[in-house]
């Protein structure tokens, strides 16, 4: 019987983990905060700056929220940023995707401290991960392997295959499953033979942000497929990168959209901040 990963249930493990961990620590001293920048008034950026928000008070992370107007100039932003990596009472740094037009991303990006840069985006961060050195690691990829160990499936010596070459997912994702002992093959949309590759895969993690791209044809029997896509259809109803109703009976393990990864995605990043605090 296939085994439906939940990540709503493992995401409030991994907070009620943190939650007794900073009161702790807090006993001991330490503190901790998380500056969330967002510039404009996105609605979907909005609602996400608001569930880490949520995040942070349920775990006892000080939340420090900088909403600015649109019409912020990058040399303003810039100048907030370099104050928070002087800050020591700071954690974390986090500026909300995407920033207006006339904003660059990688340049703001860059500017934020590595040994702040709780969303792992960091050059510094991705070439720690890249060599095994300790760093911050993107929080979707790392919401991943908590999934997958958490749900008692084992990475050591498995075919993993993954699907898309992000710098946010599809990269660190193939990284940490090579640091787990994983036997990993990348792949994407310009992959000949994809479809031979794929059902290789005893663990198939897919993240080529194609609404439900891969169907059973991708798929080899009992393997674990963890669908980090998600969008929503023309019914508006959230989907994700795997056609879940194709897939699902044919694998031993597989996570919902919604209800799988995304969940994780902020849990990992309020793990990132209190061990970024210690």
């Amino acid at each position: 019987m296939t085994q439906i990963i939940d990540g709503k249930k493992i995401s409030q493990e991994v907070r009620d983990e943190l939650k007794e961990k900073v009161a702790t620590l807090k006993a001991r001293g330490k503190t901790f905060s998380l500056a969330v920048i967002q510039v404009g008034d996105d609605p979907a950026s909005s609602v996400y700056v608001g569930n880490k928000k949520k995040a942070c008070a349920y775990i006892g992370i000080e939340s420090l929220s900088y909403e600015l107007p649109r019409e912020t100039t990058q040399e303003e932003l810039l100048k907030l940023v370099d104050e928070l990596n002087g800050n020591p009472g700071v954690s974390g740094i986090l500026i909300q995707l995407p920033l207006p037009e006339h904003m660059d991303e990688d340049k703001v990006l860059l500017a934020i401290s590595p040994e702040k840069d709780v969303d792992g985006f960091h050059p510094v961060n991705v070439g720690n991960l890249s060599i095994g050195r300790p760093g911050f690691v993107s929080c979707t990829p790392a919401g991943v392997i908590q999934l997958l160990k958490r749900s008692g499936i084992q990475i050591e010596g498995k075919e993993c295959v993954v699907l898309g070459r992000s710098n946010i997912v599809g990269k660190p994702m193939a990284m940490l499953l090579l640091r787990e002992n994983g036997t990993v093959t990348v792949c994407h949309s310009r992959t000949k033979n994809l479809k031979e590759i794929t059902r290789r895969a005893d663990i198939l993690v897919v993240a080529i942000g194609r609404p439900k791209y891969v169907d059973a044809s991708f798929v080899k029997e009992g393997a674990v497929v963890i669908d980090v896509g998600i969008h929503r259809n023309e019914a508006g109803k959230l989907c994700g990168d795997v056609d879940f109703d194709s897939v699902s009976p044919h694998t031993s393990a597989i996570t919902p959209v919604p209800g799988g990864v995304g969940p994780m995605t902020i849990a990992m990043l309020m793990h990132n901040v209190v061990e970024g605090s210690r």
